[in-house]
Protein backbone atom coordinates (compact mmCIF):
# COMPACT_ATOMS: atom_id res chain seq x y z
CA UNK A 1 0.00 0.00 0.00
CA UNK A 2 1.22 3.49 -0.79
CA UNK A 3 2.50 5.62 2.03
CA UNK A 4 -0.09 8.00 3.38
CA UNK A 5 0.69 11.68 3.82
CA UNK A 6 -1.78 13.27 6.20
CA UNK A 7 -2.76 16.88 5.58
CA UNK A 8 -1.45 18.85 8.56
CA UNK A 9 -3.91 20.92 10.59
CA UNK A 10 -6.45 21.43 7.86
CA UNK A 11 -9.08 22.23 8.94
CA UNK A 12 -7.92 24.04 12.06
CA UNK A 13 -10.43 24.33 14.92
CA UNK A 14 -10.54 26.52 18.00
CA UNK A 15 -13.38 27.61 20.27
CA UNK A 16 -16.00 25.79 18.18
CA UNK A 17 -14.93 27.55 14.98
CA UNK A 18 -13.06 25.78 12.16
CA UNK A 19 -11.30 27.02 9.05
CA UNK A 20 -9.02 25.57 6.41
CA UNK A 21 -5.26 25.99 6.41
CA UNK A 22 -4.88 27.61 3.01
CA UNK A 23 -1.24 26.63 2.51
CA UNK A 24 -1.82 22.97 3.32
CA UNK A 25 -4.88 22.92 1.04
CA UNK A 26 -2.81 24.49 -1.72
CA UNK A 27 -0.09 21.86 -1.38
CA UNK A 28 -2.64 19.05 -1.56
CA UNK A 29 -4.85 20.41 -4.33
CA UNK A 30 -2.08 21.73 -6.59
CA UNK A 31 -0.83 18.17 -6.97
CA UNK A 32 -4.37 16.95 -7.60
CA UNK A 33 -4.87 19.57 -10.34
CA UNK A 34 -1.52 18.76 -11.93
CA UNK A 35 -2.60 15.13 -12.12
CA UNK A 36 -5.99 16.15 -13.54
CA UNK A 37 -4.15 17.77 -16.44
CA UNK A 38 -2.13 14.58 -16.95
CA UNK A 39 -5.23 12.38 -16.95
CA UNK A 40 -6.95 14.69 -19.45
CA UNK A 41 -3.91 14.55 -21.74
CA UNK A 42 -3.74 10.77 -21.56
CA UNK A 43 -7.47 10.56 -22.32
CA UNK A 44 -7.44 12.86 -25.34
CA UNK A 45 -7.32 11.32 -28.84
CA UNK A 46 -3.86 11.43 -30.42
CA UNK A 47 -5.01 13.79 -33.18
CA UNK A 48 -6.13 16.45 -30.65
CA UNK A 49 -2.65 17.99 -30.67
CA UNK A 50 -3.58 21.50 -29.51
CA UNK A 51 -5.64 20.26 -26.57
CA UNK A 52 -2.92 17.83 -25.56
CA UNK A 53 -0.37 20.65 -25.65
CA UNK A 54 -2.67 22.84 -23.55
CA UNK A 55 -3.01 20.06 -21.00
CA UNK A 56 0.79 19.80 -20.88
CA UNK A 57 1.10 23.52 -20.12
CA UNK A 58 -1.07 22.96 -17.03
CA UNK A 59 1.08 20.00 -15.97
CA UNK A 60 4.14 22.25 -16.13
CA UNK A 61 2.40 25.24 -14.57
CA UNK A 62 1.21 23.37 -11.49
CA UNK A 63 4.57 21.64 -11.11
CA UNK A 64 6.21 25.06 -10.79
CA UNK A 65 3.55 26.21 -8.35
CA UNK A 66 4.05 23.09 -6.23
CA UNK A 67 7.78 23.80 -6.02
CA UNK A 68 7.06 27.35 -4.91
CA UNK A 69 4.50 26.21 -2.33
CA UNK A 70 7.02 23.84 -0.78
CA UNK A 71 9.45 26.74 -0.28
CA UNK A 72 7.13 29.02 1.72
CA UNK A 73 5.55 29.02 5.18
CA UNK A 74 2.63 31.31 4.25
CA UNK A 75 0.45 31.57 1.17
CA UNK A 76 0.11 35.21 0.22
CA UNK A 77 1.04 37.92 -2.26
CA UNK A 78 2.21 37.06 -5.77
CA UNK A 79 2.23 33.31 -5.17
CA UNK A 80 -1.40 33.33 -4.05
CA UNK A 81 -2.39 35.42 -7.08
CA UNK A 82 -0.50 33.11 -9.44
CA UNK A 83 -2.17 30.06 -7.92
CA UNK A 84 -5.65 31.58 -8.12
CA UNK A 85 -5.08 32.50 -11.77
CA UNK A 86 -3.85 28.99 -12.58
CA UNK A 87 -6.86 27.39 -10.90
CA UNK A 88 -9.25 29.69 -12.76
CA UNK A 89 -7.52 28.82 -16.03
CA UNK A 90 -7.72 25.06 -15.54
CA UNK A 91 -11.38 25.34 -14.52
CA UNK A 92 -12.09 27.03 -17.84
CA UNK A 93 -10.00 24.44 -19.71
CA UNK A 94 -12.03 21.63 -18.16
CA UNK A 95 -15.28 23.48 -18.87
CA UNK A 96 -14.24 24.05 -22.50
CA UNK A 97 -13.57 20.35 -23.00
CA UNK A 98 -16.87 19.44 -21.35
CA UNK A 99 -18.78 21.87 -23.59
CA UNK A 100 -17.16 20.32 -26.67
CA UNK A 101 -18.26 16.85 -25.62
CA UNK A 102 -21.78 17.89 -24.64
CA UNK A 103 -22.22 19.60 -28.02
CA UNK A 104 -20.60 16.68 -29.93
CA UNK A 105 -17.88 18.98 -31.26
CA UNK A 106 -14.99 16.72 -30.26
CA UNK A 107 -14.28 13.03 -29.85
CA UNK A 108 -14.25 12.12 -26.16
CA UNK A 109 -11.34 9.70 -26.16
CA UNK A 110 -11.50 8.24 -22.63
CA UNK A 111 -12.49 11.50 -20.91
CA UNK A 112 -16.05 10.90 -19.76
CA UNK A 113 -18.19 14.06 -19.58
CA UNK A 114 -18.96 13.29 -15.93
CA UNK A 115 -15.25 12.90 -15.24
CA UNK A 116 -14.56 16.37 -16.64
CA UNK A 117 -17.41 17.80 -14.57
CA UNK A 118 -16.11 15.91 -11.51
CA UNK A 119 -12.61 17.38 -11.74
CA UNK A 120 -14.02 20.82 -12.59
CA UNK A 121 -16.03 20.76 -9.35
CA UNK A 122 -12.94 19.79 -7.38
CA UNK A 123 -11.03 22.73 -8.83
CA UNK A 124 -13.91 25.09 -8.06
CA UNK A 125 -13.93 23.96 -4.44
CA UNK A 126 -10.20 24.62 -4.22
CA UNK A 127 -10.71 28.07 -5.71
CA UNK A 128 -13.32 28.85 -3.05
CA UNK A 129 -10.89 27.85 -0.31
CA UNK A 130 -8.21 30.09 -1.80
CA UNK A 131 -10.48 33.11 -2.21
CA UNK A 132 -12.78 32.87 0.81
CA UNK A 133 -11.56 30.54 3.57
CA UNK A 134 -14.59 31.41 5.73
CA UNK A 135 -14.53 30.11 9.34
CA UNK A 136 -17.54 27.97 10.26
CA UNK A 137 -18.86 26.01 13.20
CA UNK A 138 -17.62 22.40 13.07
CA UNK A 139 -21.05 20.80 12.52
CA UNK A 140 -21.81 23.00 9.49
CA UNK A 141 -18.38 22.36 8.00
CA UNK A 142 -18.63 18.63 8.74
CA UNK A 143 -21.93 18.23 6.90
CA UNK A 144 -20.87 20.44 3.98
CA UNK A 145 -17.73 18.38 3.46
CA UNK A 146 -19.64 15.12 3.73
CA UNK A 147 -22.00 16.22 0.96
CA UNK A 148 -19.07 17.30 -1.22
CA UNK A 149 -16.81 14.31 -0.60
CA UNK A 150 -19.48 11.60 -0.60
CA UNK A 151 -20.47 12.65 -4.11
CA UNK A 152 -16.79 12.55 -5.10
CA UNK A 153 -16.37 9.09 -3.56
CA UNK A 154 -19.51 7.77 -5.28
CA UNK A 155 -18.31 9.02 -8.64
CA UNK A 156 -14.86 7.51 -8.10
CA UNK A 157 -16.54 4.13 -7.73
CA UNK A 158 -18.58 4.68 -10.89
CA UNK A 159 -15.46 5.60 -12.87
CA UNK A 160 -13.60 2.53 -11.59
CA UNK A 161 -16.50 0.27 -12.61
CA UNK A 162 -16.38 1.64 -16.16
CA UNK A 163 -12.59 1.32 -16.37
CA UNK A 164 -12.46 -2.33 -15.30
CA UNK A 165 -12.57 -5.09 -17.90
CA UNK A 166 -15.91 -6.99 -17.86
CA UNK A 167 -13.99 -10.13 -16.90
CA UNK A 168 -13.05 -8.55 -13.54
CA UNK A 169 -16.38 -9.71 -12.10
CA UNK A 170 -15.34 -9.92 -8.45
CA UNK A 171 -13.88 -6.42 -8.40
CA UNK A 172 -16.89 -5.05 -10.26
CA UNK A 173 -19.28 -6.71 -7.79
CA UNK A 174 -17.36 -5.18 -4.86
CA UNK A 175 -17.46 -1.79 -6.53
CA UNK A 176 -21.18 -2.05 -7.32
CA UNK A 177 -22.02 -2.78 -3.69
CA UNK A 178 -19.83 0.12 -2.58
CA UNK A 179 -21.59 2.40 -5.07
CA UNK A 180 -24.97 1.52 -3.53
CA UNK A 181 -23.65 2.24 -0.05
CA UNK A 182 -22.23 5.63 -1.01
CA UNK A 183 -25.39 6.59 -2.89
CA UNK A 184 -27.37 6.06 0.32
CA UNK A 185 -24.80 7.91 2.41
CA UNK A 186 -24.89 10.87 0.04
CA UNK A 187 -28.70 11.10 0.21
CA UNK A 188 -28.58 11.04 4.02
CA UNK A 189 -25.82 13.65 4.18
CA UNK A 190 -27.87 15.98 1.97
CA UNK A 191 -30.88 15.51 4.25
CA UNK A 192 -28.85 16.23 7.38
CA UNK A 193 -27.20 19.27 5.82
CA UNK A 194 -30.65 20.67 5.06
CA UNK A 195 -31.89 19.95 8.59
CA UNK A 196 -28.82 21.60 10.11
CA UNK A 197 -29.74 24.89 8.44
CA UNK A 198 -32.24 25.32 11.29
CA UNK A 199 -29.11 25.76 13.47
CA UNK A 200 -29.79 23.13 16.17
CA UNK A 201 -27.64 23.44 19.29
CA UNK A 202 -26.77 19.75 18.92
CA UNK A 203 -27.32 17.11 16.24
CA UNK A 204 -26.25 13.75 17.67
CA UNK A 205 -27.77 11.76 14.80
CA UNK A 206 -25.48 13.53 12.33
CA UNK A 207 -22.48 12.74 14.54
CA UNK A 208 -23.45 9.06 14.69
CA UNK A 209 -23.88 9.11 10.90
CA UNK A 210 -20.40 10.57 10.47
CA UNK A 211 -18.87 7.53 12.18
CA UNK A 212 -20.67 5.36 9.61
CA UNK A 213 -19.19 7.56 6.87
CA UNK A 214 -15.69 7.13 8.33
CA UNK A 215 -16.07 3.34 8.48
CA UNK A 216 -17.32 3.06 4.89
CA UNK A 217 -14.78 5.53 3.50
CA UNK A 218 -11.98 3.62 5.21
CA UNK A 219 -13.15 0.45 3.46
CA UNK A 220 -13.33 2.28 0.14
CA UNK A 221 -9.86 3.76 0.66
CA UNK A 222 -8.51 0.25 1.24
CA UNK A 223 -10.24 -1.00 -1.93
CA UNK A 224 -8.65 1.81 -3.96
CA UNK A 225 -5.24 1.13 -2.43
CA UNK A 226 -5.51 -2.57 -3.25
CA UNK A 227 -6.53 -1.76 -6.83
CA UNK A 228 -3.53 0.57 -7.13
CA UNK A 229 -1.17 -2.18 -6.00
CA UNK A 230 -2.73 -4.63 -8.49
CA UNK A 231 -2.35 -2.09 -11.29
CA UNK A 232 1.32 -1.50 -10.44
CA UNK A 233 1.93 -5.25 -10.69
CA UNK A 234 -0.06 -5.54 -13.94
CA UNK A 235 -2.50 -7.86 -12.15
CA UNK A 236 -5.70 -6.10 -13.10
CA UNK A 237 -7.48 -5.90 -16.47
CA UNK A 238 -9.07 -2.70 -17.70
CA UNK A 239 -8.47 0.58 -19.45
CA UNK A 240 -6.96 2.55 -16.56
CA UNK A 241 -4.56 4.97 -18.29
CA UNK A 242 -2.00 4.82 -15.48
CA UNK A 243 -1.83 3.28 -11.97
CA UNK A 244 -1.39 6.86 -10.75
CA UNK A 245 -5.12 7.38 -11.33
CA UNK A 246 -5.95 4.79 -8.66
CA UNK A 247 -3.43 6.28 -6.24
CA UNK A 248 -4.93 9.70 -6.98
CA UNK A 249 -8.43 8.63 -5.90
CA UNK A 250 -6.96 6.83 -2.88
CA UNK A 251 -5.28 10.06 -1.73
CA UNK A 252 -8.58 11.91 -2.06
CA UNK A 253 -10.23 9.31 0.18
CA UNK A 254 -7.42 9.85 2.70
CA UNK A 255 -8.03 13.62 2.52
CA UNK A 256 -11.72 13.09 3.25
CA UNK A 257 -10.87 10.87 6.23
CA UNK A 258 -8.37 13.43 7.55
CA UNK A 259 -11.03 16.13 7.49
CA UNK A 260 -13.61 13.91 9.22
CA UNK A 261 -11.14 12.87 11.91
CA UNK A 262 -10.47 16.53 12.71
CA UNK A 263 -14.04 17.82 12.49
CA UNK A 264 -15.96 15.00 14.21
CA UNK A 265 -14.24 15.26 17.63
CA UNK A 266 -14.60 19.05 17.52
CA UNK A 267 -18.28 18.79 16.61
CA UNK A 268 -18.81 16.31 19.45
CA UNK A 269 -17.06 18.58 21.94
CA UNK A 270 -19.08 21.63 20.93
CA UNK A 271 -22.31 19.62 20.88
CA UNK A 272 -21.62 18.29 24.38
CA UNK A 273 -21.12 21.83 25.70
CA UNK A 274 -24.43 22.87 24.16
CA UNK A 275 -26.17 19.82 25.61
CA UNK A 276 -24.90 20.65 29.10
CA UNK A 277 -26.24 24.19 28.71
CA UNK A 278 -29.60 22.80 27.57
CA UNK A 279 -29.77 20.43 30.54
CA UNK A 280 -29.22 23.33 32.94
CA UNK A 281 -32.02 25.28 31.24
CA UNK A 282 -34.30 22.21 31.43
CA UNK A 283 -33.61 21.69 35.14
CA UNK A 284 -34.37 25.34 35.84
CA UNK A 285 -37.66 25.04 33.94
CA UNK A 286 -38.63 21.96 35.97
CA UNK A 287 -37.83 23.75 39.20
CA UNK A 288 -39.98 26.70 38.14
CA UNK A 289 -42.91 24.41 37.32
CA UNK A 290 -42.55 22.18 40.38
CA UNK A 291 -40.96 24.19 43.19
CA UNK A 292 -40.19 22.34 46.44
Amino acid sequence: MSGRKITINSPQCRNCVCEYNRLEEARFWSRILQEHALFIKLGLPADQIELREEAQTFIDRFMELRRALNRVSRLEGRLLDDLINAVKAIIEFKAKLLRKLIQCRAEPGSNYPLLLDHIRREAERFLELLQMPVPQDPLTMLLEQEVFWLRIMKEHIEFIIHLLDPSERELINQAEESRRVFSRLLETARDFESMAKTRPRSFNTALRFTQDVINNTTALRDFKAAAFELAKLCEILGIVSTPLLLDHVRREADKFLDELNILLPEARRCSLNNQLDSEIVYKNQIQDLFPN
